[in-house]
């Protein structure tokens, strides 16, 4: 017995096989082996094709069933986990209408914005746990004021994920987890966010049928039976966008406990029980993916722009061609804690919102031309990226969350040791790396909502966990280090 998911991201479509009975992975697929194409008519602008996510979808799962050669009868249930706040507009016939404005497009902040102060900042703050900002309503609105003869023409909005639902089964739905994200959805009314949709004039019947995230979602029909290899009939019973997805593919599901991600940029995830704002907007709040009227769990997403391409940053600059991150990490690790008094400040990758949208730039700080070498930077490169997440779960602390253990993938720069202990001395909690993927959790989930798991505990119980990080006894020199660290980055800032 069988179980498949999917990562709809917007550089690659993975797809996994997992062994329902033993919660293995069989195969992990990615398609296309390049990066998918973002386009970029104007600046701040992002769009991709639906298209071509369900082209990859179908390259990976043939590729799935051609290389493992299982039975595709005993696959018992698909779950989706896609990137999240991107725009899908089809019409009647189910046909895309324009590329997807995805996550990272910015051109509905100033309609977000201007959302914002008319409704006032405590009703938003208060109903969506969020400004309207540059989320997917905001970007709906931007079609409804430059695209009028696109928008005339839209039967039902989408999020990427409910996209990828609607080619596999012929059906558009949504979820609560889904429409939170896209500030949808009103947590004081438990329902559609009415008020908002009334100041940007959009029509409620744009918004799909809503499902449970963890229940029959639809089932897979003959056209997409012919388009994958997968025999029809078997149900999609799990979706959720990938930050939530991903935290659940750690076994973050209860309140206080928190998964983390060091990529491109940082994120973390800390489940409340709840629903909590921040009167700053540092933090984003979403219905994590088992919230319920009854028993609210709220997802307190965090995130830091510049965190993972601050060091490839560095690697690209100062290191020779051949050096690896190992062999950066390796050196780096002959440097003491503070890296000699060298440090940096990451934030050079946007506005970001842990400095209420402030844009101050990277900056090295006390470098020593007689002092400080290569390796020096790659310590300092680490430990100005851990810095930042610790001044951000500063935040999340100050809303009530208050960690004892952080869930990591085994996939980003927790890899690092440097890194990964530098925010456990700091914290004062360990850190637990887990060996899984966006993609596998997404199957994992889908077990539940096709019975084959009695409930979540039971679908995460053969996580495994491959490392733990605990807080050393030498936290004084960590203290000092961050100290020294947040002195700068308060300096910039004023």
């Amino acid at each position: 017995m069988y179980l498949l998911g999917y990562d709809i991201g917007s550089s690659s479509i993975k797809a996994a096989l997992v062994n329902a009975e033993t919660g293995k992975a069989i195969k992990v697929i990615q398609s296309p082996k390049v990066e998918m194409e973002i386009t970029a008519k104007e600046i701040g602008w992002a769009e991709q094709s639906p298209e071509v996510w369900w082209e990859n979808v179908c390259k990976a799962t043939q590729e799935i069933l051609q290389t493992t050669q299982i039975d595709p009868q005993q696959v018992k249930g698909i779950g989706i986990a896609y990137q999240m706040h991107g725009l899908v507009l089809v019409d009647e016939n189910q046909e895309v209408l324009r590329p997807s404005i995805i996550w990272c497009d910015s051109r509905a902040v100033e309609i977000g914005n201007k959302a914002f102060a008319n409704l006032t900042e405590e009703k938003c703050l208060s109903h969506l746990l969020n400004s309207p900002g540059n989320f997917t309503a905001s970007k709906l609105k931007w079609v409804k004021e430059n695209e009028p003869e696109i928008y005339s023409r839209i039967h039902k909005m989408m999020l990427p994920g409910d996209y990828i639902a609607m080619k596999l089964t012929g059906k558009i739905t949504t979820t609560i987890s889904g429409l939170s994200e896209g500030v949808f959805w009103d947590f004081k009314e438990n329902n559609i966010a009415r008020f908002l949709l009334e100041e940007y004039g959009i029509e409620e019947n744009l918004i799909p049928e809503i499902k449970d995230t963890f229940s029959v979602q639809g089932i897979l029909n003959k056209k997409a039976s012919e388009e994958t290899g997968l025999p029809e009939g078997i149900p999609i019973t799990y979706r959720a966008g990938d930050q939530p997805n991903n935290a659940l593919s750690l076994g973050v599901i209860n309140p206080d406990e928190v998964a983390a991600t060091g990529g491109t940029s940082g994120v973390v995830y800390g489940v409340v029980d709840k629903p909590i704002y921040d009167l700053k907007s540092r933090i984003n709040g979403f219905a994590h993916v088992n919230h319920t009227i009854e028993n609210p769990r709220i997802g307190m997403l965090l995130c830091i722009n510049g965190a993972g391409i601050q060091y490839s940053f560095l690697k690209k600059l100062i290191a020779q061609p051949d050096v690896s991150y190992n062999e950066m990490e390796m050196m780096a690790s002959e440097i003491p804690v503070g890296s000699e008094g060298l440090r940096i400040i990451p934030f050079g990758n946007g506005a970001e919102r842990i400095l209420v949208n402030d844009s101050p730039g990277a900056q090295i700080n006390n470098l020593q031309f007689n002092r400080h070498k290569q390796a020096h930077f790659f310590r300092a490169g680490l430990e100005g990226i851990a810095f930042s997440f610790v001044y951000g779960f500063q935040v999340l602390k100050d809303l009530g969350l208050n960690p004892k253990l952080i869930k990591v993938g085994n996939d980003n720069l927790f890899q690092s040791t440097i890194f990964a202990k530098t925010i456990a001395n700091l914290l004062g909690c360990c850190i637990e790396v887990v060996k899984t993927t966006g993609a596998e959790g997404a199957a994992k989930a889908s077990g539940v909502g096709a019975k084959v798991y009695a409930n979540l505990e039971e679908s995460i119980r053969t996580n495994e966990v491959e490392k733990q990080y605990f807080p050393s006894e030498e936290i004084e020199v960590y203290k000092m280090a961050y100290e020294a660290w947040e002195k700068d980055l308060k300096k910039l800032l004023s």
